[in-house]
């Protein structure tokens, strides 16, 4: 055995280290972010307690008493109903059933629901049968239900949309092609956007869960923006929840502005300030995982990012965990010493407001 303490690769898979090697690590992190995001570094006090974090003894952490957060969660009652083949349990229930399971038995702190495929593409055709199960899932619930859905702009691209694919048109050289038609196609996405949305708060959802926004690019970022800002004008007290796809922003268009700004690039303390002029109530920024890391590596590199996010924003973080991002390792159901650990300093020293 090399070490005494049991960590994770960023892939899962389990390693052991000195409690030197997790300093050293826990220092290479926090240099990288602010390499690559341009964030102050940590403190010795937090690099300190992200470490004591690491090393303790037990297999699960949790917060101190008093520092508890709420917990969202992703996808709602499709994590018990599908059946992946190597997580979601696949149980026979319908999604009334099924958050109604999330609610009684796991206390779960807000509901969410989804269309079984949640892409906005594949959610407008059955828009009418989603107003349905809104009503019927908040008539049988007490918990806030947050009605979520994913952009993925991807979908509207060829071949499986009607607009020209930005990344085949610039390998043939056509680039004013492809940022025309990425234009097309974010502008469609706005319009499915602005019409699902306006259909599913009309029926009294609590709120909606922009999930994994801008994964494909700056243009799938900027229609989700433009949205939430008209959004806004018609139900001014919704609750809207925007989590990321990545920890920066890809340009696939690359000039594409929100509010005067170039959005390519972004990290989430930039992103997180355009979300506030838009008028989302709470953000949620991803880190990646680097999956040749150990989980020291990759959490205080996470804490690194979000913290500097947390301080420059003036709405609740809701910071993404899980399955690659956050500082967790890249795995669909992560191991729970390694996820205790991330979320416990996301919470303790980021200071993030839910998880």
């Amino acid at each position: 055995m090399v070490g005494n303490y049991k960590m994770r690769m960023g892939d899962g898979s389990r390693r052991w280290m000195s409690k030197e090697e997790i300093i050293d690590d826990v220092q290479a992190g926090v240099n990288d972010a602010v390499d690559c995001a341009e964030v102050p570094a940590l403190t010795d006090d937090d690099m300190g307690r992200i470490v004591d974090i690491l090393c303790e003894k037990n297999h699960m952490v949790t917060v101190e008493e008093g520092n508890e957060v709420v917990i969202t969660n992703d996808g709602g009652p499709l994590k018990l109903m599908i059946d992946s083949g190597s997580s979601a349990p696949g149980i026979d229930l319908g999604r009334v059933q099924a958050t109604k399971v999330l609610e009684k038995v796991f206390s779960v702190d807000t509901l969410e629901t989804a269309w079984y495929d949640a892409s906005m593409k594949e959610v407008k055709p059955n828009i009418g049968y989603e107003m349905v199960h809104c009503q019927d899932l908040m008539s049988n619930t007490v918990a806030p239900v947050l009605y979520m859905f994913m952009p993925n702009l991807g979908l509207y691209y060829q071949p499986t949309g009607m607009f020209g694919n930005p990344p085949d048109l610039m390998r043939d050289f056509k680039i004013e092609e492809a940022m025309d038609q990425a234009e097309k196609a974010g502008d469609a996405l706005y319009e499915d956007l602005m019409y699902v949305t306006d259909k599913i708060l009309s029926v009294g959802v609590d709120g909606l869960d922009f999930d994994t926004t801008a994964s494909a690019g700056d243009v799938e970022f900027v229609s989700c923006l433009k949205a939430v800002e008209n959004i806004r004008k018609s139900y001014p007290d919704a609750y809207i929840q925007m989590g990321m796809s990545a920890e920066n922003i890809l340009g696939v268009h690359g000039m594409v502005e929100y509010d005067g700004k170039v959005v390519a690039g972004m990290y989430p303390h930039e992103q997180v300030k355009v979300a506030e002029k838009a008028g989302v109530s709470a953000f949620g920024p991803v880190v990646n995982t680097n999956t040749s890391k150990s989980s020291a590596w990759n959490i205080a590199r996470a804490v690194t990012i979000v913290k500097e996010c947390e301080r420059v924003s003036t709405i609740p973080l809701q910071v993404n965990m899980g399955m690659g991002v956050g500082g967790t390792p890249m795995f669909e159901t992560p191991p729970m010493d390694a996820i205790s650990r991330a979320d416990k300093a996301m919470v303790e020293v980021a200071g993030v407001d839910g998880i």
